[in-house]
């Protein structure tokens, strides 16, 4: 994805015309139109470009770009360490979800025994397979106790590094993205006070105190065009543009572990397909043996696999989002 190019408008000035006898003459009194507020913001960024970005680093939050099948939209976007989050709340949405409904475990009516009714044959086969292992734990000696206490620990320790991780958190509510039409809008919801997963940063009063519409003019590389994935991958490996699709990626990933979409997360994770396609196109773009061998293993992977896996990706993102005008 190259940089978007600006282009300059030159207004044409006019000469000025003797007015004919006929047109009553202007008052001397009357003075000059008031600026538009849009043109005096604007005027504020093009005079200072850097006043923006001192904002955002100074606050470490970002503003964000994207462009789905439904149209473009403005968000906010942030990265702390995970132990410093609360994750969004998904329990609405998921209530929403049919499909996540049928395959909850619910309780049989009857109180005398405590039968449990699986509304899906896979979460049945997952519990027999639980009780057999719970089964097999028992049978263990007491090696397999201290196995398992090692385990524990080392599962701690992974826990507490990865709570130290910084981890990506956007403007968004209840497990919904919230993309704003226009900056003004976005603007106005950040100084509504209305609730959102951003508010628990300690940063957020302080933007919402200071952030201006001129304010919201995110970096290219901040800038992601989903839109275009899909038919990107459609044209042939000859056409595929490796920054509009790692950029797709990384933002994908972002998305899924903050709005909490697992299936998302399986399609991009490690060692599936996907990730193929990322890592041979992040290897076709450097130069030298690794770029010859990043684009001898583009040409394994199949357009048609890709494009749809990633219509995928994009239709289940663009199902959380909320729009906003």
């Amino acid at each position: 994805m190259g940089s978007p190019t600006h282009t300059e408008v030159t207004v044409a000035r006019q000469s000025p015309q003797r007015p004919d006898a006929d047109e009553p003459e202007l008052d001397d009194t009357t003075g000059p139109a008031e600026p538009d507020a849009t043109d005096e913001s604007e005027a504020v960024a093009d005079a200072d470009p850097g006043a923006s970005r001192a904002l955002w680093e100074e606050l470490r939050i970002d503003p964000v770009e994207i462009a789905l099948p439904a149209g473009t939209g403005y968000t906010l976007r942030a990265y702390r360490p995970a132990s410093e989050l609360t994750p969004t709340d998904v329990a609405e949405r998921d209530a929403d979800d049919p499909f996540l409904a049928r395959r909850q475990v619910v309780e049989a009516e009857d109180d005398e025994d405590d039968d449990v009714v699986i509304l899906d044959e896979e979460i049945a086969r997952e519990f027999a397979e639980s009780d057999d292992e719970e089964k097999r734990a028992k049978d263990g000696d007491t090696d397999a106790k201290g196995d398992k206490d090692d385990a524990d620990d080392t599962d701690e320790k992974a826990a507490e590094e990865a709570g130290d991780e910084e981890v990506p958190i956007f403007l968004s509510h209840r497990g919904r993205l919230l993309l704003f039409k226009t900056p003004e809008a976005l603007v106005s919801f950040v100084r509504s006070g209305a609730p959102n997963d951003l508010s628990q940063l300690d940063s957020w009063n302080e933007l919402s105190e200071r952030v201006e519409p001129a304010d919201i003019a995110p970096l290219d590389e901040d800038i992601y065009e989903l839109d275009l994935v899909v038919e990107n991958l459609r044209g042939g490996h000859d056409t595929w543009d490796p920054t509009l699709l790692i950029e797709a990626g990384e933002v994908a990933r972002d998305l899924s572990y903050a709005l909490r979409l697992p299936a998302v997360l399986d399609m991009l994770s490690a060692g599936s397909s996907l990730d193929d396609l990322d890592e041979a196109l992040r290897a076709s773009v450097n130069g030298g043996i690794g770029g010859f061998l990043g684009r001898r293993r583009l040409k394994k992977i199949g357009a048609q696999t890709a494009s749809l896996g990633w219509r995928t990706i994009v239709g289940k993102i663009s199902a959380v989002v909320d729009w906003r005008d």
